[in-house]
């Protein structure tokens, strides 16, 4: 059976660590984005109904944007998701133990959080 997916709301843009803090100051001094401060040291914005993370991400070349998707079973989900070929990519970032979600990556080489619709963001 076909699990329910849909878009999440968070948005992380992984920045190297030579363009983190004008990225920073863009969204923040030059758009004047809202900051999330509920979370700090994490650095976040309001982008409308999404939320967008800056990451400073040692070993990048150029930025790259995260995206989210949730849906009620995860466990169900990876199992459709394997069967349709798509790749996991639990090795590029750390979600811990009782994180419910993965990371997968789309054809286009885009990578996307798989997360319970509990939201654990």
């Amino acid at each position: 059976m076909k699990p329910n997916f849909e878009g999440g709301r968070n948005i992380a843009m992984k920045v190297p660590p030579h363009q983190y803090d004008e990225t920073v100051r863009f969204y923040r001094d030059i758009l004047g984005f809202e900051q999330i401060k509920e979370l700090l040291p994490a650095i976040g914005f309001r982008f409308g109904a999404n939320q967008l993370w800056i990451d400073k991400a040692p070993g990048m070349s150029q930025a790259e944007l995260w995206l989210e998707v949730v849906t009620e079973d995860t466990k169900s989900a990876a199992e459709y998701l394997e069967t349709a070929g798509i790749v996991r990519r639990d090795e590029i970032e750390d979600l811990g133990p009782n994180f419910d979600g993965y990371w997968i990556s789309s054809p286009a080489s885009i990578i996307h959080l798989v997360d319970g619709k509990s939201g654990s963001w």
